[in-house]
């Protein structure tokens, strides 16, 4: 990353379909996994807050413990859809940085922008802009 001078891996690892045990996910298949792609020299992981029902944030933060959150960076997502107002905007990060167990996201992006007023309506909602 040229702005950060962080070295990230060509290929990252998503955590949007981690192993399953039934309908629920396999979290000690899904850490052991996670962990073997940091070892195997992934150093990009990317999940949300909807994924595997909000458990995938969750899990992440299980599996870096023991510092392999200092090997990796991570990225999560807004889930813009449940904004309503700025305070909401805060209170997803603040629950994202708590289930991933860590006081830093390296990127924390806009899940679900499909369109211009996708985001106006954020913009709108979240920032008071009219």
């Amino acid at each position: 990353m040229p702005k950060s001078g962080k070295e990230v891996s060509a290929l990252g690892l998503g955590c949007m379909r981690l192993p399953m045990k039934g309908k629920n996910v396999d979290e000690e298949k899904a850490i052991e996994l996670i962990r073997y792609a940091v070892d195997a020299g992934i150093t990009y992981l990317d999940t949300a807050w909807p994924y595997h029902n909000g458990k995938s944030e969750e899990i992440l933060g299980k599996a870096l413990k023991y510092g392999y959150r200092e090997r990796v960076t991570i990225a999560t997502k807004l889930p813009q859809w449940q904004v309503r107002n700025r305070a909401d905007m805060e209170m997803y990060l603040n629950a994202q940085l708590k289930k991933l167990q860590t006081d830093v996201i390296d990127y924390y992006l806009v899940h679900s922008i499909s369109g211009a007023s996708v985001w106006d309506g954020l913009l709108k909602r979240a920032l008071l802009i009219s």
